[in-house]
């Protein structure tokens, strides 16, 4: 840890919720925000450069998503913790990030004062997550898909039709009609576009 303050690293592809999470933060005496990206992609270099304390990451975003950039940052610098701030709270990301090696999870409605605590307490080493959204993991239980059918449901988000997900994911059409099929069997959706909804509802993609 740090003698002075403690270092922020900010993510968030809105500039306005960025810039008001800087400035609420940044009224802290204890804490200092260092660097903001708009990207998941930039969260890992721009650590590199600051060595934040700890990093405030958003889930969605441009690029690598928050999740998947705190566990490329648990790697790149173990040594800084991650705290997830997302409008999303969503079952299955909570569980994702802590899988991921996020010390804390909460949503962007949490008072500033809270928010200023969660970073000292995941800075000190604690585990903070939102109650209610703890609650609502445990009952929704793990993700039921697959890895694979996870990353094929994930890619045809956007509508692309099989082959075009098959080029895209190194896969034969049969393949990937099979891990769809399966993905759909698995959330009880009537068709592939309801399985991505269901699924990004339950935090699962």
């Amino acid at each position: 840890m740090s003698a002075g303050p403690i270092r922020l690293l900010l993510a968030d592809d809105q500039a306005l919720v960025r810039g008001a999470l800087s400035a609420l933060l940044g009224l802290e005496p204890d804490l200092e925000v260092v660097a903001e990206v708009g990207t998941g992609d930039e969260v890992v270099p721009a650590a590199l450069r600051h060595r934040p304390d700890v990093a405030v990451l958003d889930v969605e975003m441009p690029g690598i998503d928050g999740i998947t950039a705190a566990a490329a940052l648990r790697v790149a610098l173990p040594a800084t913790r991650v705290l997830v701030v997302t409008t999303f709270g969503r079952p299955g990301y909570l569980r994702r990030a802590l899988q991921a090696g996020a010390s804390g999870f909460v949503v962007k409605d949490t008072p500033a004062a809270q928010l200023a605590d969660a970073v000292r307490r995941v800075h000190a080493g604690l585990r903070v997550v939102d109650p209610a959204l703890a609650a609502d993991s445990l009952a929704a239980g793990e993700s039921p898909l697959s890895p694979r059918e996870t990353e094929v449901l994930r890619a045809a988000r956007a509508g692309a039709p099989v082959a075009a997900l098959a080029r895209q994911l190194s896969l034969s059409e049969g393949t990937v009609r099979n891990h769809l099929s399966a993905a759909i069997g698995k959330t009880l959706a009537a068709n592939r576009t309801e399985a991505v909804r269901i699924a990004e509802d339950h935090g699962w993609l």
